[in-house]
């Protein structure tokens, strides 16, 4: 029978330096070096819990976790807007890939102006995941858990002071999830989120074979395949 599932803040005391692509973690197993074929482990070890620490440090999070016993079976990270915009020459703050995708190597040693300083109070949601279906023998996801992770992050930020938080969306394609952890645009309208903007992503309207699998995925589901490269800006007001 699966355990219960808790959710709670991520804080200083253990950080989930990275993602759940490859099943839940423990404390024991977080720090395996060997999963992952090429990726740079000890590398991003190290440049990960300097930039979580800091996060921590200065906002007292920097994400949601849920556990079913001793493992984390899902995240939700997010970033003040603040912090994403000091990484303006890099693509992204993904803690699984290199520069620019993913923080550069002395991204945590900077200095994260404090909330009271920061005008635009918005926090970014960055990525939502789940462990994969059948892993540690549960299947984890239609169980309410994302839901809960984005409810307490909610009210986390609304309690510190926080104005709004943003959330990118795409169309519901199991490959999208799978790939980058994002929950679609209905999820994010369920819990109060509103579209705010709508733009396209170049990546998804080149020819590749992500993009042609998730061409069959949008005609199986009845969707419009010229959707795919839709990126929906969602929007949360904390007032």
């Amino acid at each position: 029978m699966n355990e219960p599932v808790t959710v709670e803040m991520m804080t200083e005391k253990a950080l989930l330096w990275r993602c759940l692509h490859g099943g839940p973690l423990t404390a024991g197993t977080i720090d395996a070096m060997d999963a992952g074929g090429n990726v740079p482990w000890a590398q991003f070890r190290d440049r990960n819990l300097a930039f979580l620490r800091n996060l921590a440090a200065t906002y007292g999070a920097s994400a949601v976790v849920a556990r079913s016993g001793d493992s984390i079976i899902g995240h939700l990270r997010f970033y003040p807007k603040a912090v994403r915009d000091l990484a303006a020459q890099g693509l992204g703050l993904c803690l699984q890939q290199e520069y620019p995708y993913g923080p550069s190597a002395d991204f945590g040693r900077r200095a994260f102006p404090p909330l009271a300083e920061i005008a635009d109070k918005t926090l970014l949601i960055h990525c939502m995941m789940l462990a994969p279906d059948g892993s540690g023998g549960a299947s984890y996801r239609r169980r309410g858990i994302g839901t809960r992770m984005a409810g307490t992050l909610i009210d986390w930020a609304r309690r510190k002071g926080w104005q709004a938080i943003e959330a990118t969306a795409y169309e519901a394609l199991p490959v999208i999830y799978a790939m980058s952890g994002q929950a679609d645009r209905r999820f994010w309208e369920a819990i109060g989120f509103r579209l705010v903007r709508t733009a396209r992503e170049p990546a998804l309207e080149a020819e590749s074979e992500f993009v042609r699998t998730m061409h069959k995925e949008a005609l199986a589901q009845g969707l419009d395949p010229g959707t795919i490269a839709n990126k929906y800006v969602m929007r949360r007001f904390l007032g």
